[in-house]
């Protein structure tokens, strides 16, 4: 790279990095206006670069904010939205499926609230995936037109499932009264299937176009149909599909929770706040439930990485990459922490007397949660200066070098997930009492599975030192991920078997949480939107200086790996402006109510809440 093309990228980091400060110190406000002007600026930056070049276009760029990180801010808004607008629907169908079939008219209202915040969400999701695609062609032609040879026939397929999704939406959206009752509850159970059916399939098509550009495979001639195919069923295309499908569904459920504990903390009625207070639990009953998997699903991804490229594999977890994983770690870990304390408060307020018999087990979980995140975030190499180097014998610390490998870290996040498994089912048997014959021996036969589970998953954590890694990477962590699966699948269907007879000792009380519940909720939404930016960002940096890994060179000026904290600062801002913008959404989402409420009020106070008879009150009538 010439020295000017480095200095000019500098500059507009630089240039970023201040933009950003003023933002912090002067508001969000210049924001919006850096947006504008770099959106007014696009015409005459496309115009200027036709006139200078005599040959085919490569490239484009825009000044001060660079073309790259323009797509990167728009394109990780976008993945935001989609994760959003993809995850609520598969439980709000579920919810949806809930009431229809237990009758539990509560339930149909929640997925009908979900509903009416995707409806919110989907045009600015597809909004911000035009313009993205707008932005790709002007600035990046040339791989747009290799990436269009390859996977034209799937560019049909996706405009085709996007339409296809958008009619069902406003089916299922615009019909759900009308479809309340008799048959008609059915078909409108059936578009909500048929909802999701599309939204996975608008998912798992452009997968393929953005793991081809990690993965590539070698394609061979043939009509379009099978060169996109052949594409398409790249090794990395399922592990993505799979982890995006959970992560969405996090993605969702944390940010309703987010939503149930914003609203939460702003009604004043006993019946909003035990409504509010019920679907912040659900929520995080959700993003909780995807993040027992999610794990399981990142591990077999950066094992298909590996096996794929193991320079790719080293790049991401042993190269300069690998302090992202250290953030990770801690943002998990958050996650986890915050998750567990929603938990513990819902065992403390709504279920009263059960806070002593719990206190004791909720003290070791948080203790445990504690050194398990310690561990976790542990760095195998840490950054010290010489003369430390030479006290510690080198770049590994002696105690905390061992710490900091994969062996302990898959340890302590299967650990992570039992624990958080098990926070669920105390808060699941929190005010009851078993009556069962058998509930003595099944309790002890749960006990004995979690003990034995977390002793096996610790021996093969330990026993992962004294292997080689391929031993360890294939045999030993794939057994502990088994084992905390077995864990899972047991103690659930015998939990559930268990509380089918039990006596209900202390009723739940909703609407009781303190407003911190609230803000935990807010703190999980924040984390998981964090997470997601962070891993984007390794994903597209693993590719290097590459477009489409080990085919098409990345030429531009922009052919290198942002460094950590200049990443850190646009994930930061692609965060802020997220939350911003799904706080405009959420709020015009609830423009209806308030007007509703509102005009509710207003004939509320009116007697009776009818409106007063020409010539007096009926009171006054009756009177006289």
């Amino acid at each position: 790279m010439r020295g000017d093309e480095v200095s000019a990228i500098q500059q507009g980091v630089g240039t970023i990095q201040r933009a950003l400060r003023a933002v912090g110190s002067h508001g969000g406000w210049l924001a919006g206006l850096l947006l504008t002007a770099g959106w007014l600026a696009l015409p005459s930056i496309g115009f200027a670069a036709e006139g200078a070049s005599a040959g085919p276009t490569e490239y484009r760029d825009i000044p001060y904010i660079g073309s790259r990180n323009l797509i990167w801010f728009v394109a990780q808004l976008h993945l935001l939205l989609a994760g959003f607008v993809l995850g609520v629907p598969i439980f709000a169908w579920l919810c949806e499926v809930i009431a229809w079939r237990g009758g539990e008219q509560r339930y149909d209202k929640l997925a009908k609230e979900f509903t009416k915040l995707l409806t919110s969400a989907y045009a600015t999701t597809a909004l911000f995936g035009g313009i993205l695609l707008f932005l790709l062609v002007a600035f990046y032609p040339k791989l747009m037109n290799y990436l269009t040879d390859v996977f034209f026939p799937s560019f049909l397929l996706y405009c085709l499932l996007f339409l296809l999704e958008t009619a069902t939406l406003y089916l299922y959206w615009y019909g759900w009264d009308a479809m309340q009752y008799g048959n008609k509850k059915t078909l409108h159970i059936f578009l909500g299937f048929l909802l999701n059916f599309f939204a996975v399939f608008i998912m798992i098509v452009p997968n393929a176009w953005a793991t081809f550009q990690a993965s590539p495979v070698v394609i061979s001639e043939g009509t379009a149909i099978e060169r996109a195919w052949a594409a398409t069923w790249n090794p990395t295309w399922w592990p993505i599909n799979i982890h995006r499908f959970i992560a969405n569904v996090v993605l969702g459920g944390y940010i309703c929770g987010a939503y149930a504990g914003v609203r939460y903390l702003s009604v004043k009625s006993t019946e909003d706040r035990e409504h509010y207070d019920w679907m912040g639990y659900v929520g995080n009953f959700i993003g909780v439930f995807g993040l027992l998997a999610l794990p399981f699903a990142g591990y077999w991804l950066m094992r298909e990485i590996y096996q794929y490229n193991q320079q790719m594999g080293i790049t991401l977890m042993g190269g300069f990459l690998s302090w992202l994983f250290i953030i990770q770690a801690m943002l998990i870990g958050v996650l986890f922490m915050g998750s567990n304390y929603y938990f513990w408060l819902g065992i403390t307020y709504r279920i009263p007397g059960s806070m002593a018999k719990y206190r004791r087990p909720m003290l070791w979980m948080l203790i445990s949660l504690l050194f398990c995140l310690a561990v976790w975030m542990t760095p195998h190499s840490l950054v010290a200066s010489i003369e430390e180097a030479q006290k510690m014998g080198g770049a590994h610390h002696p105690l905390l070098g061992v710490l900091g490998v994969m062996s302990a870290k898959m340890t302590v996040s299967n650990l992570m997930i039992l624990i958080t498994f098990m926070s669920f089912v105390m808060y699941w048997r929190a005010g009851k009492q078993d009556t069962a014959g058998w509930a003595k021996f099944g309790k002890a036969v749960m006990g004995a599975i979690l003990v034995l589970a977390s002793i096996a998953v610790i021996v093969l954590g330990v026993w992962g030192y004294f292997v080689p890694a391929i031993v360890r990477i294939n045999y030993f962590s794939t057994s502990q991920v088994l084992i905390v699966i077995f864990v899972i699948l047991t103690i659930t269907p015998l939990t559930a078997l268990l509380l089918k007879s039990a006596r209900t000792t202390t009723e739940m009380v909703w609407g009781s949480m303190p407003p911190r519940a609230g803000y935990a909720l807010v703190l999980n939404a924040v984390m998981v939107i964090l997470l997601m930016t962070l891993m984007g960002y390794a994903r597209s940096s693993s590719r290097v200086h590459w477009h489409v890994y080990g085919v098409m060179r990345d030429s531009s000026p922009y052919a290198y790996s942002p460094a950590l904290g200049s990443a850190s600062l646009i994930m930061a801002f692609c965060t802020f402006f997220f939350c911003i913008l799904v706080a405009f959404i959420f709020w015009v989402a609830t423009m209806g109510d308030k007007y509703k409420a509102a005009a509710g009020s207003g004939k509320a106070e009116l007697p009776h809440g009818l409106p007063a008879m020409a010539g007096g009150a009926p009171e006054e009538q009756q009177r006289t």
